[in-house]
Parts: structure tokens; sequence; C-alpha cells
């Protein structure tokens, strides 16, 4: 089985569907004919450095010996992708507790971590191709400077590990300095497509998940025959449905381990296709709990969104119902009941719909939804005639901050 997209309840016709086809295509081959900045992620999964991969699962191996504590430090590219990978697949008995921070400028926030690095072993894993990002640098010399107190310079050094530009930067200069150990960001492939690189990978690997799984099933994504079929089909709908006025992407989720899977797809969206007065804003739905909050406005509200559905088929456990009205039945049968039910109640409010068809969350399927999304991503980004891996944007808000900073 592979992830497949039903854009069947979507309200676009097959026709409307097969008139964007070859423009597709064009897109699809214009991202693997290498000849285009930052694509270094699509051919990454069958051409990775496997050297590079027995490194990190060796680091990997040291920092669940060394501590219970793993700071992840980072922001944007830097950290979703590895939190959503550790949030949704299972944990392996042993490996360290993995906090995120340099996400925020929260002085309450940091305060309250650091009080919680006392009495535990700690390292810290800091992520950042520049190494001159506010949120990063601020965290990273407040926990560095925590360490150094607590174990000293040496052994601090032995507990840092720096994922970060290959030859240049401050954070790169520091690490050979120090002696970090180290592993570096693809010059070819930007942040929020960098999930599948050591920037993902490592702190990954120190929660136990089979990161060798998750390169295999990005591979079987990207030589999978469905992109001539349901995965290009939603880039195209995505499209579509923007120009009939959508501008509004709802991602519903059943399964709550999916909720730093949502923030992921949040910026790889955001930052690749909101550019040049165009794209979809998109917004994450954890249902059932949000249909008793917002679930009026999906139902009866202004219909500028369609819903994108996150359908996990498969979970790993379930629990019956031992009492009550509901005596006999299973959680995961109520969850599936509340997926056709959404599905039925909204489209009957001509609310296109698109569903996702996960069929577990285990690292294989994680690796393939990677891919997925980044793919189509890139795909619907060509066709609104922007350019899927710059940000141009955001620079204005850095650019503004170091003027109140300098």
């Amino acid at each position: 089985m592979d992830i497949k997209a039903d854009v069947s309840r979507s309200q676009l016709a097959k026709e409307e569907i097969d008139s964007k086809r070859a423009e597709a295509d064009a897109a699809l081959e214009k991202l693997w004919s290498g000849k285009e900045d930052f694509t270094g992620w699509v051919k990454l999964p069958m051409q990775y450095d496997k050297a590079e991969v027995e490194s990190i699962l060796a680091a990997a191996d040291l920092i669940r010996q060394q501590c219970e504590l793993l700071i992840v430090i980072g922001i944007g590219g830097s950290y979703l992708g590895a939190k959503a990978a550790i949030e949704a697949l299972p944990r392996e008995p042993g490996s360290p507790e993995i906090r995120f921070a340099g996400t925020n400028l929260s002085a309450a926030c940091h305060a309250q971590l650091l009080a919680e690095m006392r009495g535990r072993e700690v390292s810290l894993c800091v992520i950042s191709k520049s190494g001159t990002t506010v949120e990063t640098a601020a965290s990273f010399h407040i926990f560095k400077k925590e360490l150094i107190d607590t174990y000293g310079p040496e052994e601090a050094k032995r507990r840092i590990y720096v994922i970060t530009d290959p030859e240049k930067g401050a954070l790169r200069e520091e690490a050979e300095r120090e002696g970090y150990v180290s592993f570096s960001v693809p010059s070819d492939i930007g942040g929020r497509y960098s999930v599948l690189t050591p920037v993902g990978l490592l702190p990954i690997a120190a929660a136990g998940a089979d990161i060798k799984a998750m390169l295999a099933g990005a591979e079987a994504m990207a030589v999978c025959p469905d992109w001539d079929f349901s995965a290009k089909d939603y880039a195209i709908a995505r499209y579509l449905l923007l120009q009939k006025g959508k501008s509004i992407e709802a991602f519903p989720y059943f399964e709550p381990r999916l909720r730093s899977f949502v923030e992921w797809i949040r910026q790889l969206y955001g930052e690749s296709e909101g550019k040049k007065g165009t794209g979809l804003f998109p917004a994450g739905l954890e249902l059932t709990t949000d249909l008793h909050s917002i679930g009026q406005f999906l139902q009866q509200g202004s219909q500028v969104f369609f819903e994108t559905i996150l359908n996990v088929l498969e979970s790993e456990t379930d629990l019956t119902i031992p009492s009550g009205p509901l005596e006999g039945k299973t959680l995961n049968q109520l969850n599936r009941a509340a997926v056709k039910g959404v599905i039925e109640a909204h489209g009957g409010a001509e609310i296109p719909i698109i569903r996702i068809d996960i069929p577990k969350l285990d690292a294989f399927y994680f690796g393939q939804l990677i891919y997925f999304f980044e793919t189509t991503c890139a795909i619907t980004a060509t066709l609104m005639g922007v350019n899927p891996f710059d940000q141009p944007g955001v620079e204005a808000y850095k650019k503004e901050m170091k003027k109140e900073i300098s």
C-alpha cells in the first residue's frame, strides 16, 4: 500500500483536472531535471550518503547513552520536520525526552526549560545554516552556558551536536574550533524540504525512530507510478480550488499524533506558495476536538475553504468501551465513524473535500508522507506561478528586527 489521494469529492470534474495535467507534468519534469536550485531533495531518497546515515546513527546512539533530555535548538525548517516525526512515530524505550527550543523569544519559556535541565543528564543539538538566526543563536548561547556550568567546558563540548553549513558561517566556525560532532545542511536543499537530511534525521534517530525505513518510504513514493494519478491530481485540485475562490486549505486530522505534522505542512505550504498575492492559507483542525469549537463554522460559515482530510487507516492500538451506551464499541470504530460522518456532513454542505489515506503511522509511511507533500507543494506552487523554494517575505521582519536590536 502507498499514500493515496482521493479527489472524488473535491467538486472538480475530471475534465477540469485533466486540463492541467500537461502543466503538472512539466512542473514534475522540471523538478527532476536537476537544473533547478534547491531541488536536491527530489532525488535524495535514491542517492543519499549511506556512510553519513551510519554516522548519524552512531551519533544518535551516543546521545542516548549520554542523556535523558535532548534539547533541539532551531526554528522553522530546522525543527518542524523532526518534531512532526518524533510525535507521530512510536518511541523506542530508553530514548531521551526530546524538547525543542529556539522556536520563540519568550524569557518565560526559556527559564522553564533551564529549570527542567537542572538535575538531569542533558545534551544539545543546534540546527542553523547560518548560525545567526536570532531565535536560534539566543537559545543556543543560553543553554550552552548552562551546559558548561553543569559539566565544565570539555564535557559540555562532547554534549553539543551541530548541524549547519558545510563550509561557512558562525556556527560552522564554532563547531570546527570547539570540536563538536557536526553534520551539514545540504546546500541544494532549503530548510522546509530538509526533513530527510541530517537536519531531521539526527533528532529523529535520537528518539529511536527508524530513519532507514523513513528513507525507504520516501524512495517508494518517489518512484511510485501514482505520480501519474492520485498524488498529481491532488496538486492540480489545490490549484483549481484556489482559482474558484477557495483561499484556505483546512487539514482535519483525527489522530493527535499528527498535530506537529500539520504544523510542518503549514510552513511548507505557507512559505512555498504565499507570494505575489497568491497561495492557499493552510490551517490545521484537530478532530473531533475542533468540531466542538468551530464545527458550526465549518458546517455553515463562510465557505472560503476546502478540506484535505488526513485519514490514518490502521492504528496499532485500540480500546474497547467496557460499559454504558457505547459498551462493546472500540475507540477506533468511533473515530472511523467520525471521519465518515464529517465527510458526509461537510460534503452535504457543498464543501470540497480531498482525502489523503495513510495506511498507518510508522517510519516507512511517514517517509512517504513527507515526500508526498513536498512534491505536491512544489507542483502546485509552480502552477501558481511562484518559486516554491524562496521566502523573500520572511526576510522583511528579520531586517526590521535587526534595526531594533543593533
